[in-house]
């Protein structure tokens, strides 16, 4: 108690306390605000910049990142640092067409690299401004000809427009709509794709062969193939094709996901128009109407997908009908029925039986069960409203069965059996689908008999 008597006694007036610490913040806040920048820095204040520059050199990228997320002061260290030439020297990892890039860890790949760099940016730009944020990157990234649509001569050979795509992926993860919606605006007049996609949509087919294809692998490999969840493929794949009306949504689909040539990679176009195709050239555009007819895409309705399917089918001109079934069949059960319902409601019902034949030659063909068409006829003629109209149908199917087989044996009559001619073994699936088909009808109606 003394001893806090005592220091009560030499206390020192309020006012004149007043006054001194008045007279000296202004410079201990300076030496406050020194000391804070250098603690910032950590064991690193002592280093000079070049020193600082040199140690970076010795760690991963991903220690970078880490490293970035201690201060705001020393992720703007990191930020000035990568945009050096010494720092784009060590982190813009370049040669694209060869995979094997000396200098880097054993079982790191050239993907790997950018992933880890966009996880650095990502965690450097963390303060930024989207807009900003997607400015600092493409300051750095400009310089990168193989991340431009047309920058690399030699593009199917070329991991560029990948390792832009996963760069990508990781520095947007998480961002919420409105931001990916930036992102997305940005790179589309960065690359002035609008222009571009507009030449090859409104050109003939296979004009633009070239540009088809650059289209094709940036919009797939940076903007498409590289998302986790279907949620966010959807969303790219919206921003793709929602500006166009259907017709150019419909073409821009086959550019991006229709059958390519295995030499060149360029887009097939008489594919779907000269013969029967297989599961392989159609397995894309399938995927592509799955992810918009699902509850992921939710800007699309399900007459917007059967409209784009519908006209899909004469992208550049109409389909074989087997081309379309067999599409049908692996776009799944859901758009399938919604296809063919829409054809029963609209009243077209010779067309549908058509394609209802077909599906039973395509299950043929490709050994899928055949209750699954018999199935799917019982749905659709529950669309009906009439008996007369569910009969018509009926009839509708059994006529067509009847004019493909003439047509297939007339085929079969007037070809020379070469080693191309293939009339023969259609004629073949066709009545082995028309007998599937009649035995699981059989078989179904057997069942449901109440003395059986």
């Amino acid at each position: 108690m003394s001893s806090r008597a005592g220091s009560s006694c030499t206390s020192i007036p309020s006012h004149k306390h007043r006054r001194s610490s008045r007279r000296s913040r202004g410079c201990w806040d300076t030496l406050d605000t020194d000391s804070q920048s250098l603690s910032a820095l950590g064991q690193f204040q002592t280093l000079p910049l070049e020193i600082f520059h040199m140690v970076l050199k010795y760690l991963s990228v991903k220690d970078i990142s880490m490293l970035s997320m201690v201060s705001k002061t020393l992720s703007q260290h990191l930020i000035h640092y990568i945009s050096t030439s010494a720092g784009t020297r060590r982190l813009l990892l370049q040669d694209f067409h060869n995979l094997e890039l000396p200098g880097r860890r054993e079982g790191a790949s050239v993907l790997e690299h950018y992933r880890s760099l966009g996880l650095l940016f990502k965690r450097c730009t963390l303060l930024l401004p989207t807009r900003d944020r997607l400015k600092y990157v493409h300051k750095v990234l400009s310089e990168v000809s193989c991340f431009k649509l047309s920058g690399c001569a030699s593009p199917l050979h070329c991991l560029g427009l990948k390792c832009y795509g996963v760069f990508l992926q990781i520095l947007t993860a998480g961002w919420d709509e409105l931001e990916c919606h930036r992102v997305f605006n940005f790179l589309w007049e960065l690359s002035n794709l609008a222009r571009k996609v507009q030449t090859v949509v409104s050109s003939r087919a296979g004009s633009a062969r070239k540009l088809e294809l650059r289209i094709r692998l940036y919009c797939r490999r940076v903007l498409l193939n590289h998302w986790i969840h279907r949620s966010d493929s959807a969303f790219w794949l919206t921003r793709i094709l929602k500006p166009w009306p259907i017709v150019n949504q419909a073409r821009l689909l086959y550019i991006i996901f229709g059958p390519v040539s295995s030499l060149d990679g360029h887009v097939v176009w008489q594919k779907m128009i000269e013969g029967p195709t297989d599961e392989t050239s159609l397995k894309g555009l399938a995927e592509a109407i799955k992810l918009l007819y699902g509850t992921e895409a939710r800007e699309w309705t399900a007459d917007d997908v059967i409209s784009l399917v519908d006209e899909l089918s004469v992208v550049p001109q109409e389909w074989l009908m087997e081309n379309n079934a067999r599409l049908l069949l692996l776009s799944g059960n859901n758009i399938c029925f919604t296809f063919l319902a829409s054809k029963a409601v609209n009243g077209r019902a010779v067309e549908l039986a058509r394609l209802m034949v077909f599906m039973a030659l395509v299950c043929e063909k490709d050994l899928y069960c055949m209750d699954w068409v018999v199935r799917m006829m019982q749905k659709v003629c529950r669309v009906f409203s009439t008996p007369w109209e569910r009969n018509n149908f009926l009839q509708c199917l059994e006529n067509a069965f009847a004019h493909m087989l003439m047509d297939m044996l007339q085929a079969v009559l007037a070809g020379g059996h070469d080693e191309e001619d293939n009339s023969f073994l259609n004629l073949f699936h066709l009545v082995n689908a028309q007998a599937n088909f009649h035995k699981e009808i059989l078989y179904l109606a057997m069942r449901s008999s109440p003395n059986t």
